[in-house]
């Protein structure tokens, strides 16, 4: 009942936007929920998330511990006992984790068992911040806080009297390390617990400080205290010392980790150096503010920013560094692809089918320089590993399809993209469009049949075939766009410019909708375009149609116009959710996050729909764009613990949010153009790397005032359905008039529609 009525209170604050508008506070940071997301399982995701207590980007991420050792669901708002406090790197519950160690305190009788020791706890006495995290453990009378940097994290438990106050670190399963240090007040080990995707050598070192001595020491295994060792190596390994505490105590711990070595680990420590807690705090604090101050919104709810700074959080968080800095400052990295140390960056923990469509194109835009050094990242993992990552975490990992890394990396190429080894990340690219990989997801499976016959077909047994023409196909134009930037030989740019016309094989007439097609050149037999899965991956034919990002022209054509276009369009909100799960045989979360959003086919939660709204501007009705943008904005995102209607998915989802609420969104990356939506707020200002700014103006948005009456660029009237990535780089003011009926004759002309192949000028 309680929980009823705080959504309610939530949603009308959401529903009267802007009539309880309350001022922007100085620290953006403090607009962030790190809980948004967390109320998830395995059958249903509001996010898939967790608490990230890290600096942006940062190696290293903490994060309070609810599941079982080795559960990918390490944290879930409705359970009620943490078991400890865990150095994560884990990118999604369904990729789960690597180089993970917790560190758990208590007082009272020492237990080292993970349910044994859990204490329960309430979301009343827990502060969740990005750069800040302190829980109340209700059994143990001890307060945990953590403060992080981008290696290392400062801890703080505030104990009670007690004889018996205990430190429990635990190294994890699968082969372990530790070892105890008393006369340093310093605990190593290591951690070799992984997901795959590592070499055999793979190990995570820490080392944690105390500023207490030890009152007393012992190591232990699985269950078992060691007996006459402060040294251990076991297949489960940890740790637990004693103090003899006051009331209201504070115990200090800093602790850091390396994938490198414990001599790195110690340099990684540096990053807190003589810090005290509340400087580390305070430190990191300034970090996310720096970032998220990067884009100041003004106007809307309370919940609303709350959801615009949540997202922007999220979209600031992977791909993570994986690389770390040696005795002379020099950037190296562990290979998560050979098992070597080597010079130069490395990133990891993100997949490309995810995020090529909005994270990466969103650090185009506001960080540049550092998408500069993830594309180094890339090439260097292309040369470690003799492939590129479709999927990475930290090392190649096979889930998920495309070869997407081609339009991760022409889009960084095309936008300005320099200083890394553009020739190799192409020879790379090159590799991929002719060759499977030792991997289904690294490579192109199926590449024989759809080099040879312009598709995947359905009948030969490769799975999500169609889904796979389709990415392909969009992949090929983005090489065909980095090829002529290169200034490739002719033939090259020209097969590539026919390869991305391959997804016209699989639209059927009959059925004006994408299909599998058979290697006889016959379409598959029954078709049902509400089964999800089979020829499509997590989704079904209602989503996958619209996944022709680069020429949605084309594709207006084969669907016989722009009316038939816009209805077709339509459809997919006014159907009913039916589905067909027979290919998973059961229903998978993505289906029945669909089945309840109430909008119809529309499957915002899962990534492969997530433009389509954008395309009822290339018909020449972006009326009905700016309506439904503001539909998905205001009933599938929240700033609360179920907030999103999916998986977040590595900051896919978000950026799609903070893009969105902006007013433009990168369609089709690899191009030039963001496609005009509308704003959100009454005002924006963008902040960009070069020091130019980007600033929105919409004094009337309202949440009446949806759509766009008028806009201009630079002081000039602008109906164009687009805006040049280039020219924003410059710095815009972009006016815009928000009115309460849709203006039916702004953008509808031809030459106001954005960018497709088809319409290009030869």
């Amino acid at each position: 009942m309680k929980k009823t009525l705080y959504f309610l209170i939530l949603t009308a604050l959401s529903t009267t936007a802007y009539a309880q508008y309350q001022p922007q506070p100085a620290d953006r940071v403090e607009l962030v929920n790190p809980l948004v997301g967390t109320e998830s399982k395995p059958s249903l995701s509001n996010g898939n998330t967790y608490p990230a207590i890290a600096l942006p980007w940062g190696m290293n991420f903490w994060m309070p511990q609810t599941g079982k050792m080795g559960n990918g669901w390490a944290y879930t708002y409705n359970a009620d006992r943490i078991r400890g406090f865990k150095q994560t790197h884990q990118p999604s519950p369904w990729m789960n984790d690597y180089g993970q160690f917790s560190i758990m305190p208590m007082a009272g009788k020492l237990r080292i068992n993970e349910d044994e020791r859990a204490s329960w706890y309430s979301h009343k006495s827990e502060v969740a911040k990005p750069y800040y995290y302190s829980v109340y453990l209700a059994d143990h009378d001890v307060t945990t806080e953590i403060t992080p940097t981008e290696r290392a994290a400062s801890f703080r438990f505030t104990f009670p009297q007690s004889d018996s106050s205990f430190v429990v670190i635990d190294a994890f399963d699968k082969g372990s390390y530790i070892k105890l240090i008393p006369k340093e007040q310093k605990i190593i080990g290591y951690t070799t617990r992984n997901s795959g995707g590592v070499p055999a050598n793979f190990k995570n070192y820490f080392v944690i400080y105390f500023d207490k001595p030890f009152a007393s020491a012992q190591t232990w295994h699985d269950s078992t205290f060691a007996k006459d060792t402060l040294e251990l190596t076991a297949t489960h390994a940890g740790a637990a010392i004693g103090f003899k505490t006051k009331k209201d105590e504070q115990i200090h711990a800093r602790i850091a980790s390396s994938f490198i070595s414990f001599d790195q680990a110690e340099r990684n420590l540096k990053e807190i150096g003589n810090d005290s807690f509340d400087r580390v705090r305070e430190k990191a604090k300034t970090a996310w503010n720096n970032e998220l101050g990067r884009i100041q919104v003004e106007g809307g709810s309370l919940a609303q920013q709350q959801t615009f700074y949540s997202c922007l959080y999220r979209s600031l968080l992977f791909p993570r560094k994986f690389y770390e800095l040696d005795e002379h400052q020099n950037v190296v990295h562990y290979s998560p692809y050979n098992g070597q140390v080597l010079p130069g960056y490395m990133f990891t923990d993100t997949g490309f089918w995810d995020t090529f469509r909005s994270m990466f194109p969103f650090l185009n835009l506001m960080y540049p320089s550092l998408n500069t050094h993830m594309q180094e990242g890339l090439a260097n993992a292309y040369k470690e590993g003799g492939w590129l990552p479709e999927w990475a975490s930290p090392g190649l990992r096979n889930t998920m399809i495309g070869s997407n890394s081609a339009s991760v990396i022409a889009d960084a190429y095309l936008k300005g993209g320099r200083g890394y080894d553009i020739n190799a990340l192409y020879e790379a690219i090159l590799k991929n469009s002719e060759n499977e990989g030792p991997l289904d997801a690294v490579g192109r499976r199926g590449v024989a049949y759809y080099n040879k016959l312009g598709y995947v077909p359905y009948d030969v047994q490769i799975n999500e075939n169609a889904a796979r023409t389709l990415e392909y196909a969009y992949d090929d134009f983005a090489i065909y766009q980095l090829a002529k930037a290169l200034n490739r030989p002719q033939a090259e740019i020209d097969r590539f410019a026919k390869r991305c016309q391959n997804y016209r094989n699989l639209f059927d007439k009959q059925s004006g909708l994408m299909r599998g097609r058979n290697q006889d050149g016959t379409f598959q037999s029954p078709f049902n375009p509400f089964k999800w899965g089979d020829a499509f991956t997590e989704g079904n034919s209602w989503h996958y149609t619209w996944s022709v990002f680069h020429d949605i022209a084309g594709l207006i054509d084969l669907m016989g116009g722009r009316k038939k276009f816009v209805e077709k369009l339509d459809s997919v909100f006014t159907m009913p959710p039916v589905f067909d799960e027979s290919y998973y045989h059961f229903v998978i979360h993505e289906i029945r996050e669909m089945q309840i959003a109430n909008m119809g086919q529309y499957a915002h939660g899962n990534q492969p729909i997530q433009h389509m709204i954008y395309l009822y501007t290339y018909a020449g009705e972006p009326w009905k764009a700016q309506y439904w943008l503001r539909e998905v904005m205001n009933r599938l995102y929240l700033p609360t613990p179920d907030g999103y209607c999916g998986d977040e998915d590595n900051g896919q989802t978000s950026a799609w949010y903070v893009f969105t609420a902006m007013g433009f969104y990168p369609v089709c990356p690899a191009t030039d153009q963001y496609v005009v939506g509308a704003p959100l707020f009454k005002k924006i200002r963008v902040t960009l790397e070069n020091g130019n700014q980007l600033i929105i103006n919409a004094p009337a948005n309202d949440d009446q005032n949806r759509y766009i009456g008028s806009m201009k660029l630079n002081g000039q009237p602008y109906s164009k359905n687009w805006l040049s990535h280039q020219e924003l780089q410059k710095g815009a003011i972009i006016d815009v008039e928000m009115v309460s009926r849709p203006n039916k004759h702004r953008g509808t002309d031809t030459t106001d529609f954005p960018y497709s192949f088809s319409s290009e000028k030869k």
